[in-house]
């Protein structure tokens, strides 16, 4: 009888994505629904200087069995919680862990940095035991944050499917929302228009006629058919929005980010840019999408002067127009701003979970969680109550 050898395991962590071989981290990130834990995208945050200037320190978790990389999680340490989109400031030193003479921060947050869209997950081999490397991987996470006296391990914007298996590895749930469009079998832009009440498609119409009006062309580019420029001009835009919301503005990106996006990553961008019937080569406007398979994504948009409604039609109306004739079935346009309801952008929960390594966090957290969770779907319930369409059945389950 021939002894079986068991597969040898070893876990370490890499304080640069740089130093994780391309070919490995995609193997286990490309068949994923989110582009956010592909390497170049991590990657290219990190070489733009993104997010060490912002408070991110790349510490991500990998697993080897053998020489093949079975396991791995995009991982930061972080003394703050800006850019997350998930406000946790009540338990940090200004509220629970103050009153409790608890040191917050530094905590270890699993999430793509400053992307507040669902997908986060452990990225592992199809041939692993998804829970047994799971349980592997929590355990080092925990004997990282123990070493390093970390309070609380969080993972934000988690994939629905995976929130289950680290639930069972000890995670609490933390329910939030976001406003999702879903195309409900749509084939063009009427039949999407024809899911509102009179008033809203009218009011939609007459948005997408000032645009023309104004004498703009909207135009979607994508992949090759991207000039290189665009790249460059699109953080002159990104920075101004940035800058006219002051502290909220969120500008932690730099030019080298959105350079280095092309080529190599050009084939997720979409840009759909606004041209003047007088320059055909510098828009005036421009938003910055992001696109896999069948999901979109809306990420940063801006204008070099206020023009009636091109918000509207260069953040939402044009990328569904485009997502319907591409068979996108989700479009996620980004953080905040309760006008997208008003555009076919129900609230759709999203999930955070959380583990704290002081036991009064933890029973605190775990009292109040239900409680907390039940206010938020009412939240969600209230909203979607308010939306302009003519058929309730379009809004999608928000059950817990």
């Amino acid at each position: 009888m021939v002894e079986q050898v068991k597969p040898r395991y070893s876990a370490s962590w890499c304080d640069r994505i740089a130093d994780i071989p391309q070919t490995a981290w995609d193997a286990l990130a490309l068949p994923l629904k989110t582009p956010f834990l592909e390497w170049e995208w991590l990657h290219n945050m990190e070489t733009s200087n993104s997010t060490t200037r912002s408070g991110w320190s790349p510490k991500h978790l990998v697993i080897w069995r053998d020489r093949q990389l079975v396991g791995a999680a995009p991982l930061y340490m972080k003394e703050h919680s800006s850019g997350e989109f998930v406000f946790s400031h009540f338990w940090s030193n200004e509220d629970v862990a103050h009153r409790l003479g608890v040191r917050y921060y530094p905590k270890l947050l699993g999430m793509s940095p400053f992307t507040p869209a669902e997908g986060y997950r452990f990225l592992i081999a199809p041939d692993e035991d998804e829970d047994e490397l799971t349980e592997r991987m929590v355990a080092e996470i925990d004997y990282f944050c123990a070493r390093h006296h970390i309070t609380t391990c969080n993972f934000l914007y988690v994939d629905p499917d995976w929130r289950p298996v680290i639930e069972r590895h000890g995670f609490s749930s933390w329910l939030h929302h976001s406003y999702i469009w879903q195309n409900q079998g749509y084939q063009t832009f009427d039949d999407y228009l024809g899911a509102f009440n009179a008033n809203q498609r009218r009011n939609i119409k007459r948005e997408r006629k000032a645009v023309n009006t104004a004498g703009l062309t909207l135009r979607t580019l994508t992949g090759e058919e991207i000039p290189k420029p665009l790249f460059s001009q699109m953080y002159d835009f990104y920075s101004d929005t940035c800058d006219k919301f002051g502290w909220w503005g969120s500008k932690y990106l730099t030019r080298k980010f959105f350079e280095q996006l092309y080529p190599n990553y050009a084939h997720r961008v979409l840009f759909v840019a606004a041209y003047s019937e007088t320059d055909d080569r510098h828009p005036v406007g421009m938003s910055f999408c992001l696109t896999k398979g069948s999901q979109l994504y809306g990420r940063y948009w801006g204008a070099t002067q206020e023009i009636d409604c091109l918000h509207f039609d260069a953040c939402y109306y044009t990328p569904i127009e485009w997502a319907i004739n591409q068979g996108i079935t989700v479009f996620d346009p980004g953080a905040g701003g309760r006008h997208k309801k008003r555009r076919g952008f129900p609230a759709t929960p999203n999930y955070s979970v959380h583990r704290f390594y002081h036991p009064r966090l933890t029973q605190i957290f775990r009292s109040y969680s239900d409680q907390i969770n039940d206010l938020e779907q009412q939240e969600i319930d209230a909203i979607n109550d308010d939306l302009p369409f003519k058929q309730t059945n379009l809004i999608p389950e928000t059950d817990l």
